[in-house]
């Protein structure tokens, strides 16, 4: 009999793919923040792994870790819920959010490149845009993309972690608010940044976007005690 040798599986790569635990958490969390389930929302997992087709373990999984941060809470004996707006929690949140994205502005001072500066231009345009045509989505999406250009070209994975934990906490508060808000000086406020970035000011670019974000805060928390 001929013994056939084991296949050559070199050409074989991992495949990567999300479990269906953090399939739940990733569309679960993203409803969350983004308010199309609001907050005190009721949560039944049950119905949740019907919906999503799956059985009640992954739900049951993803709900504990949104639990961990804070985005979902359970009162034991009576129900697990998404966890209201907390604006004491914002405001202490902020002040984080302002420090690391200050940092990563910092570190890239140094790294972009023309390519980025026109990514810059790019973002805050699209930014300017929304905000006239007040459509939230589309704004939080652009300063987002604003941002993200330093964050790439600091090129430290640590202050992208630190950020995914703590801006849920007020990305959901940016959803309700932002397109109402007055005052909002975003998009000058980024031409600022985009000024001192070419005429490679680092410490005025990281002092910049440090307050770019803490004034967002002030007008986001200022005098607001409850939405929900």
């Amino acid at each position: 009999m001929q013994y056939i040798g084991f296949m050559n599986t070199t050409f074989i790569k991992h495949i990567n793919r999300l479990s269906l635990r953090d399939q739940v958490y990733q569309t679960l969390k993203s409803a969350i923040v983004s308010l199309e389930m609001e907050p005190g929302q009721r949560l039944n997992d049950n119905e949740l792994a019907t919906q999503f087709g799956v059985s009640r373990t992954p739900v049951r999984e993803a709900l504990k870790r949104l639990e961990d941060e804070g985005l979902v809470e359970s009162i034991p004996g009576s129900l697990t819920r998404v966890t209201p707006l907390n604006i004491e929690e914002a405001k202490h949140a902020f002040p984080v959010v302002a420090a690391l994205h200050a940092l990563a502005a910092r570190l890239a001072a140094t790294q972009v490149k023309e390519a980025d500066l026109s990514d810059l231009e790019k973002w805050n345009d699209r930014l300017h845009l929304a905000l006239e045509q007040k459509d939230v989505v589309k704004a939080i999406e652009a300063d987002d993309g604003f941002h993200d250009v330093f964050l790439r070209a600091a090129g430290n994975k640590e202050i992208y972690i630190a950020l995914e934990r703590v801006v849920p906490k007020i990305r959901r508060l940016e959803f309700a608010r932002f397109g109402s808000l007055e005052g909002l000086e975003s998009f000058d406020q980024h031409k600022k940044i985009i000024a001192a970035m070419r005429d490679s000011q680092g410490q005025t670019v990281s002092e910049l976007v440090e307050e770019n974000w803490l004034s967002l805060g002030r007008l986001l928390t200022d005098d607001l005690k409850t939405i929900w």
